[in-house]
């Protein structure tokens, strides 16, 4: 089997490769970071920067693609228009690479989405595959328009569909937000969070990873779409505590009403980031284990621990 990889350098992306590199032929295009990790005798490595390139010297021969690059959440975003700076990457370069996969008769395509594509929180019911889209924001809504495009490319061709949404995927070395609680923990620095009693799913690196693997070559995985997650939810309180263990450090969290939480993040133009904290996020994964026979490979509060590991081995 031949497998071309997008975005082979990134955070998802390098671990892909590394899982795939010693088991099947894999070509990694980096289009951001450098890739000096990785064996070049495993990748044809081509420093691009956006996915608009004529991939035919890649594609050829190509069994499956997995599609990992694109443009990501950004905490301070340059562009005057966000939204059209990501559907450019997210949705034209994702239509790009497929027409082109497609023409060279690519068996498999698959495109790892975004949990976002179903909303920011979740209430009584979590998500699953047959939840209505609701992107809450411009990344998401770039992520929902790049799998309706998707499906359309591949209609009336013999190019299989795979849609992959995670929700938060994490690790010691994980970038956004989850890099900066890990700073704060480290730090010892108080949080407000101790009344703080949600549920979220999240999915471990090493999981997601297993997870693409798997739909690479399961016959069942074809023309699906899987929400998935660790299949364990935690709280925010839980989760400050796995990473703080995994640290040896002391979690500080001491209660605030979650109504001022609230209240405090809204006039400091937060709410983004006092969802991610505050409210509950669900995923129900039982489809992928259904119907793919999937089981995560590391447990949720082990992850978290090892993460917290990770992180103080290499800061």
């Amino acid at each position: 089997m031949h497998v071309l990889v997008t975005g082979g350098s990134g955070f998802i992306g390098r671990s892909v490769v590394a899982r795939l590199k010693d088991e099947i032929q894999v070509t990694a295009p980096a289009l951001r970071l450098p890739t000096s990790d990785i064996s070049p005798s495993h990748l044809n490595d081509h420093h691009d920067n956006q996915l608009f390139r004529d991939w035919n010297d890649v594609m050829a021969g190509k069994d499956v693609v997995v599609h990992l690059a694109g443009r990501a959440h950004l905490m301070h975003d340059p562009a005057n228009d966000p939204l059209s700076a990501f559907r450019a990457i997210n949705v034209d370069g994702t239509i790009n690479l497929a027409r082109m996969a497609s023409q060279h008769a690519v068996k498999r395509f698959v495109l790892i989405s975004s949990i976002g594509v179903n909303g920011r929180k979740t209430d009584a019911t979590g998500f699953n595959e047959n939840t209505p889209p609701a992107p809450h924001a411009d990344y998401a809504l770039s992520k929902w328009e790049a799998e309706c495009e998707l499906w359309k490319i591949t209609k009336g061709t013999n190019m299989e569909v795979v849609i992959i949404r995670p929700p938060l995927v994490y690790a010691g070395n994980a970038p956004g937000n989850f890099h900066r609680l890990l700073q704060i923990i480290k730090a010892g620095i108080p949080l407000p969070l101790g009344s703080i009693n949600n549920q979220r799913s999240m999915i471990a690196l090493e999981n997601i990873v297993d997870f693409i693997f798997l739909c690479i070559h399961h016959p069942a995985a074809a023309n699906e779409l899987f929400v998935i997650s660790d299949g364990t939810d935690v709280s925010t309180p839980e989760i400050i505590r796995c990473l703080a263990k995994g640290m040896n450090r002391r979690s500080y969290l001491f209660p605030i009403p979650q109504s001022v939480l609230r209240t405090g993040a809204s006039i400091l133009g937060k709410s983004a980031l006092y969802s991610q904290l505050c409210d509950s996020l669900v995923v129900d994964s039982r489809k992928a284990r259904r119907l793919l026979g999937w089981k995560p490979t590391t447990p949720t509060d082990t992850a978290l621990v090892k993460a917290g590991h990770d992180y103080m081995a290499t800061t």
